[in-house]
């Protein structure tokens, strides 16, 4: 007769109410962490709103770009995204540029005025989680690595 091993131990599936319950708690940590942390990398001189910063930091991955394409990935109508791609050509932080193939089309490119003013707020704003994260424990720390990855997989298509 062989001894019997244990069965493995299962975890129970989570309920449709306690995933909506993480789900509602994860959601509002990230909602308050970003705005807190936009709050924080914004300088007390920076003339510059989080929706222009936003729109700015999408020229600088995305540019040159459309008008329609930058109001489409930001997820506003076009005739806001024109409005704050004014102000940020205004402010010097961003140039528009003819389409050489079809002049109807402008693309808007990031100068170096909007790429250091960019490199600022994200140096203020790691500056802030940073000294944030020093008051955790190493442990602590590991813990947020760990789930790094996690977070990158809700943002992925399915």
């Amino acid at each position: 007769m062989t001894p019997s091993t244990p069965a493995a131990a299962t975890v129970p599936a989570p309920s449709d109410a306690e995933l909506a319950g993480q789900a509602a708690q994860l959601r509002l940590a990230v909602a308050r962490l970003h705005r807190r942390a936009r709050q924080e990398a914004i300088g007390r001189d920076d003339d510059v709103s989080p929706s222009r910063l936003a729109a700015l930091a999408t020229i600088e991955k995305r540019g040159p770009i459309t008008l329609g394409a930058l109001a489409a990935e930001e997820q506003v109508q076009p005739p806001s995204m024109t409005r704050i791609v004014t102000r940020l050509e205004e402010q010097g932080l961003v140039t528009r540029e003819v389409d050489p193939s079809d002049r109807r089309v402008a693309r808007m490119r990031i100068t170096p005025t909007g790429a250091a003013l960019l490199a600022r707020n994200r140096t203020r704003g790691n500056a802030f989680l940073a000294e944030r994260l020093a008051r955790f424990t190493d442990d602590e720390r590991d813990a947020l690595v760990a789930a790094l990855p996690l977070l990158e997989r809700i943002l992925e298509d399915d």
